[in-house]
């Protein structure tokens, strides 16, 4: 399959390498055009380009750059890609944090529903409810005890079908987290975020989230790690969220 990815940091970097290694044709871009990837590209045998490039002529758009930066995207990005090519939003909103305030989301507006509102044409939510580390170095083959899941929602079962299909070529087992407007279940501070649970377990985390709720436990979770002293470990953070959205 031929991959675009947009964005190389720690997810959009990690998944170019996993999918190079699984025996796909990828491309990677970033704000800065073709030369500023091509160090990266060469390394893991990608192809390095600008966005453009990376959406032409491509079967897949994975877009994983940092969340505000979507809305600065060129608005005919998306223009000459084909209904039938999928667009992934791997992203997360982190107010305060990260990213400045976007209103529409502070009101309850579902973070990928944002998304398909600025590039103007759905999109699929996956990869974001997953740590950096974990994708990087837990994944497993098929049918491994204790694989982990992501989820994976939109509108769209055959765009959906695709993107489980590749996160099982990443190593991991993937979970029908519903419609892109359900997608809030899979958002930071919800009970299925970075946990790095199973799929049982995954699939009981997403149908726990509260509507509503996961602001506060994130703001809450942010804080804590920001006053928690030395940096925190992949197991603290795992302990940490598994803790704020404790499963009965």
């Amino acid at each position: 399959m031929k991959i675009g990815i947009i964005g190389i940091g720690n997810i959009g970097g990690t998944l170019a390498r996993k999918l190079v290694a699984a025996s796909h044709q990828v491309r990677v871009a970033n704000s800065k055009g073709a030369e500023a990837v091509r160090p990266f590209a060469d390394e893991i045998g990608a192809t390095a380009t600008d966005a453009q490039g990376a959406v032409d002529g491509v079967d897949l758009v994975i877009l994983s750059i940092p969340f505000p930066a979507v809305a600065n995207l060129p608005k005919d990005l998306f223009d000459g890609l084909p209904d039938s090519v999928s667009v992934v939003d791997t992203g997360n909103y982190y107010p305060g944090l990260r990213d400045p305030q976007i209103a529409e989301l502070d009101a309850g507006k579902t973070e990928s529903v944002w998304v398909t509102e600025q590039i103007g044409r759905p999109v699929i939510k996956a990869f974001n409810n997953i740590l950096a580390h974990s994708l990087a170095e837990l994944g497993r083959p098929a049918g491994s005890p204790e694989r982990l899941a992501v989820a994976v929602a939109g509108d769209d079962a055959a765009a959906k079908q695709t993107v489980m299909g590749i996160a099982n070529d990443v190593g991991f087992d993937a979970v029908d987290g519903g419609t892109l407007q359900e997608s809030w279940r899979q958002q930071p501070g919800t009970p299925g975020y970075c946990c790095d649970y199973d799929a049982a377990t995954m699939r009981k985390a997403l149908a726990a989230a509260v509507p509503g709720e996961a602001p506060a436990i994130r703001d809450r979770l942010l804080e804590n790690m920001s006053t928690s002293g030395p940096r925190l470990t992949h197991d603290d953070m795992i302990a940490m969220n598994r803790s704020a959205n404790p499963l009965n």
